[in-house]
């Protein structure tokens, strides 16, 4: 049984950054794939003569080609027993935008605006969206989050299961649109006040020892932590491949790094397969 990955998504979220991430963490990657032709690449990188069982490919809009077509595929190979799981990059429209701005490239759909690509683009890419396993918001990622990101979910997948990631944030950076469940944990007192403590992240022993040393933080984790663990099977059992729980504070360095830090801790003590992820911890 092949392992397959396929990455699509909207132009300028990140698609050529995510191959390259899965090409170093070991995966046979083929970039820019006609959907068209999924079926036949499968067929030939599935037998077993070819060496590969991890295979991920990379479709797009270039010349014109209909993502959608790739769903048919997509379905065939699942009926043959391979593993496919489908990741959707997206971002919001003004980063696109900018990004585009920024490298000077041209949009694939070669609109007069770049505004009205986009717009059209997404909804060209709607069905897709709607099939996708894992839809990733890369619009607060920089190339090298991006890349961490990607090996979190995808680098080692000896573990078959759900993968489940505990993502901390800044709430004035705006929340993460690909997480399925968000805790606000501003209510705790919070060390930016602190002045001695303001330096350091929530990843250092002087702030995480300040953020757990109050018997709310105590109160919270404890109801946060039954309430996954009584979740996270659940989810597993309706065929839920990955989850992501968020936790966020204001400026997203300290109180909601440590406690992120803490809650997986926790979960992994219950036999939890997670990683942590910190979005803002390096503003």
């Amino acid at each position: 049984m092949t392992d397959y990955l396929l990455i699509t998504g909207m132009s300028g979220a990140g698609r050529s950054t995510a191959a390259a991430a899965l090409e170093d963490a070991g995966w046979y990657v083929i970039d820019n794939m006609p959907p068209s032709l999924l079926s036949q690449a499968a067929e030939v990188l599935g037998n077993p003569s070819s060496g590969q069982d991890r295979v991920a490919l990379v479709i797009g809009r270039g010349g014109g080609a209909r993502v959608d077509e790739a769903l048919p595929a997509i379905d065939e190979l699942r009926d043959r027993g391979h593993r496919v799981r489908l990741v959707f990059l997206d971002a919001p429209d003004d980063v696109l935008v900018r990004r585009f701005e920024g490298t000077r490239r041209r949009h694939p759909l070669h609109e007069a605006k770049v505004e009205e690509a986009i717009a059209d683009e997404r909804r060209l890419l709607a069905p897709i969206r709607d099939r996708a396993d894992v839809v990733l918001d890369t619009g607060e990622l920089n190339v090298n989050q991006l890349r961490l990101r990607i090996t979190e979910l995808f680098g080692d997948d000896a573990d078959r299961g759900m993968r489940t990631s505990v993502v901390s944030f800044g709430y004035k950076h705006g929340v993460p649109l690909d997480v399925d469940l968000v805790f606000d944990c501003r209510f705790l007192p919070n060390p930016h006040w602190v002045e001695e403590l303001r330096p350091y992240s929530g990843l250092d022993a002087p702030v995480r020892d300040f953020v757990l040393s109050f018997a709310q933080t105590s109160q919270f984790l404890d109801k946060v932590a039954d309430l996954l663990v009584a979740l996270l099977p659940a989810y597993a059992e309706e065929g839920k491949s990955y989850l992501t729980v968020a936790l966020g504070c204001t400026g997203g360095r300290h109180r909601s790094v440590a406690l992120a830090e803490e809650l997986a801790r926790r979960l992994r003590a219950t036999g939890h397969a997670m990683s942590v992820f910190h979005r803002d911890v390096g503003r």
